[in-house]
């Protein structure tokens, strides 16, 4: 793991948490430290401080994204407004996490991440479990005009492509699966994050009106809708 902050107490303190929580860290104070260090030695994951002093998190995103590394990237901010956010997402972060943070919430993210980037171990059945027949992975799917190529991790709408990052795309394929029928928070956070940040999170509206954002056009009709106080639905009205 690689992580850049350039407050030192909030560095070492997160550094010695993240070790004992298992990670081996590679702790820099900048981001030019950071981009040294990630062409170097490439991570598993970054943990990104979004004002640095030089080359601040932002920019970081921006270059490994622009050279083609598609490493989960959770960004640190004290930026609260929903712009902020939606800043750090448009630079290609996965996720984010707003200061002062809880560092059990710090570690619920990055098992998110790692888990949608580590594969499953391929072996033997279990000695007492009955051998099943191999199954095909489903390639695509599609529902409301949306079309997904789940191996290329490709969308489109109609015939127009669509750029997503790695959260938005997951999030789109929960609600494509499931067209038609509502999912509440709950079961997103949980199905996305792996974690439910509860009530007071405003995470998933977030990426929810990032999503929107891209998905909508001029003329056409809106494909997530929010159901107050339940959840969202994908459904063509």
């Amino acid at each position: 793991m690689l992580l850049a902050e350039d407050d030192r107490a909030i560095r070492h303190a997160l550094e010695r948490a993240l070790t004992l929580e298992g990670y081996e860290v590679m702790a820099v104070a900048d981001g030019v430290e950071a981009l040294a260090q990630a062409h170097k030695t490439p991570p598993d994951v970054l943990v990104l401080d979004v004002m640095m002093p030089g080359i601040d998190g932002l920019q970081v995103c921006r270059v490994l994204r622009a050279e083609g590394d598609r490493t989960p990237i959770l960004m640190l901010t004290a930026l609260v407004e929903t712009a902020d956010r939606i800043a750090g997402l448009d630079a290609g972060a996965d996720d984010y996490v707003v200061k002062p943070f809880d560092v059990e919430e710090v570690f619920a993210r990055l098992r998110a991440l790692l888990r949608r980037t580590t594969p499953a171990t391929v072996g033997g059945p279990a000695e007492d479990a009955p051998t099943k027949e191999p199954q095909l992975p489903v390639r695509q799917v599609e529902a409301a005009g949306i079309r997904m190529d789940l191996q290329a991790r490709r969308v489109w709408r109609g015939t127009r492509e669509l750029e997503l990052t790695r959260t938005e795309f997951e999030l789109l394929e929960l609600l494509v699966r499931n067209a038609g029928i509502v999912l509440d928070h709950s079961t997103i956070y949980d199905r996305i994050w792996g974690y439910d940040f509860g009530p007071g999170s405003k995470n998933l509206a977030v990426y929810v009106g990032y999503l929107r954002r891209k998905l909508d056009e001029p003329g056409a009709p809106q494909l997530i809708h929010t159901v107050r106080g339940v959840g969202y639905v994908l459904r063509e009205d």
